[in-house]
């Protein structure tokens, strides 16, 4: 045990000690809060753009039908041909001209209708151009039926279903988007830590081993606790820097927000969004002004505590699991480039985790998908987070699962410690040769 920790020390003061180590520690949450402020930045500035578009109606049926918003202007062309408005509208540099002609019936004129722009105009402003005529026409149609102007209004006013529980209590809609979305930014989190982490133990495991300082060292250290160490050892150097990052980045992001006055919410905003993959994240955004009490209520309910305590374990754990094997892999190879054979069947499930997890979560977070790889052990870590902003117990995941997860990642950990350890003590002391997959299976014999 007593060299154990001495073989922990070593490792995690190698690598807090390291020049870049202390370098990108300071220096990515700048960059990262740098980076994410440029964006909201960018963003706002590209959202207050005011389009102009030249309007020329020759046509009865749509007068002051164009009324100006925050994002789009109007300018009417008077008795003008459509050559000399074109001419006009390209010397004025307006965003385009939308020619409107004249016909014997609204359904006659619609057709005509041409917008005129330098290049393919943005969805936002081609959807505004199209609800408008849209409107008028579905108007006509009706009045064709006996509709009135007023009786159009009832029937065209929207429809928002209100959802309860059972107790009476007001459901908000978007708000399981926003759970998932949570706990997807905890699993996302766990994925890149293992990635960059893993990677960092077997190199360090191949720098030791070209430069034949491991021959010394397992003369008195046995390869188990030299593998188990490494992998400690570099773990919490990396829990170290994950903790100033987080720090020190919610600090700046903070202190810039504030010098700045920059709103994030531009990040995921925008005046041309009609429609959202998240189906109810658009919703909420629509209407974030009038419910963000209802909203604000509603994540303050997500069990925190049990998050966070989750993320730690289910962390630790997947880390564990991965860097085992990116020990095995370093001990097996004899320079980073004939790792690449066997990086991407490590990478893939912490992918497939990813992007099937919210594809499944999103949709329907207590399907059988959304289950299986919540429990299956290499994509629990990350699709477990996901499922858990709902808590454990009635409505979220049903307390077995939660616990038959834990149990497997304990279960396959042991495992794989043990097939690394034999990879690891065979591969470590082997030169000169490019391991395939067939005498790694070998190795696992002896």
């Amino acid at each position: 045990m007593s060299k154990l920790k001495l073989i922990i020390k070593r490792e995690y003061l190698a690598k807090v000690r390291n020049k870049s180590f202390v370098v990108m520690t300071f220096l990515s949450p700048v960059l990262m809060v740098g980076m994410i402020v440029l964006i909201a930045y960018l963003a706002k500035l590209n959202d207050s753009e005011n389009r102009v578009i030249t309007v020329l109606n020759q046509s009865d049926y749509f007068s002051n039908a164009f009324n100006a918003t925050e994002t789009i202007s109007y300018i009417e062309f008077k008795e003008l041909n459509l050559e000399t408005a074109r001419d006009s509208a390209l010397a004025m540099g307006s965003y385009g001209l939308l020619y409107v002609p004249k016909a014997k019936n609204l359904e006659a004129t619609t057709k005509g209708v041409v917008l005129y722009t330098k290049e393919s105009p943005v969805s936002y402003v081609l959807n505004t151009l199209e609800t408008i005529f849209q409107n008028r026409l579905r108007q006509s149609r009706l009045t064709k039926f006996g509709v009135s102007s007023k009786q159009f209004a009832d029937i065209d006013e929207d429809f928002e279903m209100v959802t309860a529980t059972f107790e009476g209590e007001q459901n908000v809609k978007g708000i399981n988007e926003i759970k998932a979305g949570i706990g997807g930014a905890f699993g996302y989190l766990i994925m890149m830590f293992i990635i960059i982490y893993g990677g960092f133990v077997m190199r360090s495991v191949i720098e030791e081993k070209t430069t034949r300082i491991i021959e010394v060292i397992i003369s008195s250290v046995k390869p188990f606790q030299l593998m188990l160490g490494k992998i400690i050892g570099t773990s919490l150097a990396g829990i170290t820097q994950f903790a100033i990052w987080i720090f020190s980045a919610s600090l700046l992001l903070l202190v810039a927000m504030f010098l700045m006055d920059i709103d994030l919410a531009a990040l995921s905003a925008g005046p041309g969004i009609a429609n959202n993959a998240m189906g109810g994240v658009a919703h909420l955004q629509a209407g974030m002004d009038n419910d963000m009490q209802m909203y604000a209520s509603e994540i303050l309910k997500i069990p925190w505590l049990l998050l966070i305590v989750s993320f730690v374990l289910y962390f630790v754990l997947g880390y564990l699991i991965y860097s085992s094997i990116y020990a095995a892999i370093g001990a097996a190879v004899d320079n980073e480039t004939d790792t690449q054979q066997f990086i991407f069947p490590i990478i893939l499930p912490l992918m497939l985790a990813i992007y099937v997890g919210f594809f499944s979560v999103f949709s329907n977070p207590h399907g059988p998908i959304a289950v299986g790889f919540s429990l299956f052990p290499l994509t629990s870590p990350i699709v477990m987070l996901m499922r858990l902003p709902g808590g454990i117990g009635e409505g979220g995941v049903p307390f077995w699962q939660f616990l038959v997860s834990i149990l497997l990642l304990i279960v396959t950990f042991l495992a794989i410690v043990w097939l690394a350890a034999k990879i690891y003590r065979v591969g470590i002391l082997m030169y000169g040769k490019k391991p395939t997959y067939r005498e790694l299976f070998k190795w696992l014999k002896y």
